[in-house]
């Protein structure tokens, strides 16, 4: 069962993006064609942040604020040619801005949970050898096991025994 939605569409903000020799085209807010033939593998295409420093920046953050107790599900709506990947990389921080660990999405859909010790993390759009795609959105969504189902069975057995 799913809970809370998150989505992040990709800003017009060209500091957290690769440019040299990209040609981004934005066609609506949930599509963003990105081009770059030269680019190598490996390359950060895009970073999304959930803590800024604004007076340094000059953005908000665009990634809602997660724990490491509950369980989410990240889904990367990108559209790209046969042959060619897109891939996440999510990297976590403690409070300190010391790296806490990452993981690497390599599937459309994942389920994830950061470390307990997570302050803040990033979300990185990065080359696996693609030269073409259409970006639509990412989505972090809660991922509730059996709550309410938990509640149901709850409620059924709170009204039976009334009924006793």
């Amino acid at each position: 069962m799913l809970g809370e939605k998150w989505i992040v569409y990709w800003s017009e903000y060209a500091s957290d993006t690769y440019l040299y020799g990209s040609k981004i085209t934005f066609h609506k807010k949930d599509d963003v064609e990105f081009q770059n033939l030269l680019m190598p593998p490996g390359t950060i295409i895009k970073q999304w942040y959930s803590k800024t420093n604004f007076q340094m920046q000059k953005i908000e953050p665009t990634l809602p604020i997660i724990d490491g107790e509950t369980e989410y599900q990240i889904t990367l709506n990108i559209v790209t040619n046969e042959n060619e990947t897109c891939l996440g990389r999510l990297v976590y921080y403690d409070r300190y801005g010391v790296e806490a660990g990452s993981l690497t999405l390599r599937d459309k859909e994942t389920l994830f949970r950061c470390p307990l010790k997570t302050y803040s993390y990033r979300l990185q759009l990065i080359n696996g050898g693609v030269t073409n795609f259409h970006f639509h959105s990412v989505i972090i969504q809660e991922v509730l096991h059996g709550t309410e189902e938990n509640n149901k069975k709850f409620k059924k057995r709170i009204k039976k025994s009334k009924k006793q």
